[in-house]
């Protein structure tokens, strides 16, 4: 007689949203004003409006099979029903490649993060004692890890917030529509191959909510709770992305703001200048949006 293993349903829609939000959050902080200087903030809005619609889509889709095949296996369980055990181990294999290589880049930016306010601290040291602490708290237990992903994930949103709050004065749309088509003052066609090019920017906002999925067998009423934390978790990120991206790009000249690593405090700078306690809270909690979304990702291959 054989038995089969479940995991303990704990996690209601509210930590479900907390996990969703937590393993993006990272990507409204870094990476996507790249794409600026492909397709400029105007060209480049387009871009992100329309991958926040595809997301949307995709996330209703995925909540449908989450709903239904609600398993920690995510996108292998779904095509291993669909497609048998060949499908199921390209999608399983396809996931794995996402889930182990995207951690590792996101703990060394932590160890770069803390290199910079403690230089004596070795990045590659940080990295691993990152595993280490984020690890263990996925060893407690499910509850104890699902609640710290939605304590730092509430944080980085409220920093989010609070640099909106803090640039909003310094705002101007003239900043942000100058050159706002790829470097050009109207929309024509030879912007396009720089929206296109812009696509894969616009796709960090977004990239790995899916892997809520994963936490979908640890469920409470999995067919209520998961379709409120994905279409959540896809609304909560469309208004941080777009908040983020107009009031970064209106502050002053978005093209200095196009190729770095720290778009949000270079353009808070701008504004309240290179002493103000507010840069340093930014700088210091932004740590959150990298803890949330290594913490997340773990949480996801874990399962």
């Amino acid at each position: 007689m054989s038995t089969q293993t479940t995991l303990k349903r704990t996690l209601g829609s509210f930590r479900l949203w907390g996990i969703a939000v937590g393993l993006v959050i990272s990507g409204e902080y870094f990476g996507w004003s790249y794409g600026w200087s492909q397709a400029g903030t105007l060209g480049f809005l387009i871009v992100a409006l329309a991958i926040a619609a595809m997301y949307c889509a995709f996330i209703f889709s995925f909540t449908e099979l989450t709903t239904a095949i609600p398993h920690a296996g995510g996108p292998f369980a779904y095509a291993y029903r669909a497609f048998g055990p060949t499908g199921g181990f390209i999608a399983g294999f396809a996931t794995l490649i996402e889930f182990v290589f995207a951690p590792p880049a996101i703990a060394m930016a932590i160890g770069a993060y803390l290199n910079v306010q403690f230089p004596a601290l070795d990045p590659k040291w940080v990295a691993c004692g990152a595993y280490v602490i984020f690890m263990t708290l996925n060893i407690l237990g499910v509850g104890i890890a699902a609640t710290f992903e939605l304590i730092v994930t509430l944080l980085a949103i409220f920093e989010l917030l609070v640099f909106m709050g803090v640039v909003a004065p310094g705002f101007s749309w003239d900043n942000f529509t100058a050159h706002g088509w790829a470097g050009a003052e109207s929309f024509s066609s030879l912007a396009l191959p720089g929206m296109f090019a812009a696509i894969p920017f616009a796709i960090w906002f977004f990239l790995a909510i899916e892997g809520a999925s994963m936490a979908a067998e640890e469920a409470k009423d999995p067919q209520r709770t998961i379709p409120r934390a994905l279409g959540g978790g896809i609304l909560t990120l469309t208004v941080l992305a777009v908040g983020v991206m107009i009031f970064a790009g209106g502050v002053g000249d978005w093209r200095t703001l196009s190729n770095i690593n720290d778009p949000l405090p270079q353009a808070m700078k701008v504004v309240v200048g290179s002493s103000s306690g507010w840069l340093h809270m930014l700088v210091w909690l932004g740590l959150f949006g990298l803890v949330a979304s290594f913490h997340g990702i773990i949480m996801g291959y874990s399962r």
